[in-house]
């Protein structure tokens, strides 16, 4: 089982690309995909988690297609990017915090220059901090 806390990176400002609350983000997600629940969070950060049966990769890539349905299902813009960027939470955490040990913490980023967004948050050097395989990016 694999346990994504989302959070949301809204890069773009327009009416045709609004942001969502947590509790549309669950249950939109949820509806556009036959592999993911979605549970809608109180949290400042994290908006949703995620459960799959599936593997990091798999459901990152479902994660950013449901997302990409949802919108069109609203009538929203996609002409843009998506990425899902995500980390394992390998150490302990506090009992207050979604985020659990073995969890991935996944921001989904919206944005028009996917590699302008990624050099500002100097992602290379975030990912070459971490073991390959706590640490994923998945462009949709």
């Amino acid at each position: 089982m694999q346990n994504f806390v989302l959070s949301h990176n809204l890069q773009i400002q327009s009416e045709s690309v609004p942001s969502f609350t947590a509790a549309e983000l669950a249950e939109g997600l949820s509806l556009h995909s036959d592999h993911i629940k979605a549970n809608a969070l109180n949290h400042p950060h994290w908006m949703i988690v995620v459960e799959s049966e599936l593997s990091s990769q798999q459901l990152a890539r479902e994660v950013v297609d449901s997302w990409k349905k949802l919108r069109e299902s609203l009538g929203h813009s996609i002409n843009h990017s998506l990425i899902a960027l995500g980390g394992r939470k390998d150490s302990a955490a506090t009992s207050s915090s979604p985020l659990q040990q073995g969890y991935w913490g996944v921001d989904v980023v919206e944005c028009t220059n996917p590699d302008a967004f990624l050099e500002s948050i100097n992602w290379d050097a975030l990912k070459a901090g971490r073991p390959e395989e706590s640490v994923f990016e998945y462009r949709g």
